[in-house]
């Protein structure tokens, strides 16, 4: 009788790992030392500021995005400032949002007039949707601001099989350009 019950068990664990798939291991494709050239590629330097992730720098941020609701709050905010002459090209923030299950890490290069430069993936963690990462498809938020949408079938082509990995990458443009704005472009905390 035990013997049964133990093949039982064997055989619906089995069932179980073959249904649902294994997380996929951490992909790294850029480090925080790597990630800002990625964005602003002319860039002779970069002035790194960190922002705690405040209840109140939470609230401007959500005023901003919309319905865009994040589903990664960071603890703080990793940002660059991109200097190519010694004058301001740029600004860069490292961001997650949860894909299917777990985060996806983004980085996120703003000009100095609000608009998207460039997006890049960071660490990529699901199984698959890893498709995201391809320069086609991060190319069309290049230019977009907080009055655009960012959403999917308004203004960003999704990818079949990896359509919560998009909406992932849409809140983390949308969250990136929003805290940039609220921490540099609006002068608040800026410094300069």
């Amino acid at each position: 009788m035990k013997l049964g019950i133990g093949i039982l068990v064997f055989f619906y664990l089995l069932l179980f790992t073959l249904h649902y798939p294994a997380y996929a291991a951490e992909k790294i494709y850029l480090s925080e030392e790597e990630a800002p050239k990625m964005v602003f590629p002319e860039a002779e330097e970069f002035e790194v500021r960190i922002f705690e992730s405040t209840p109140e720098l939470r609230e401007k941020i959500k005023s901003l995005i919309g319905k865009a609701e994040p589903s990664i709050w960071e603890r703080e905010y990793k940002t660059f400032i991109a200097k190519k002459d010694s004058k301001v090209i740029g600004y860069a923030v490292i961001v997650e949002e949860i894909g299917k299950h777990r985060p996806i890490t983004f980085i996120v290069g703003v000009t100095p007039e609000g608009k998207t430069e460039n997006i890049a993936v960071m660490v990529y963690r699901e199984s698959y949707g890893s498709e995201i990462r391809a320069k086609r498809f991060l190319k069309q938020y290049e230019g977009k601001t907080l009055d655009d949408p960012i959403r999917t079938r308004d203004d960003i082509v999704n990818i079949s099989g990896a359509t919560l990995s998009v909406r992932a990458a849409n809140v983390g443009v949308k969250k990136a350009l929003a805290l940039i704005s609220v921490v540099y472009l609006e002068g608040e905390n800026s410094g300069d």
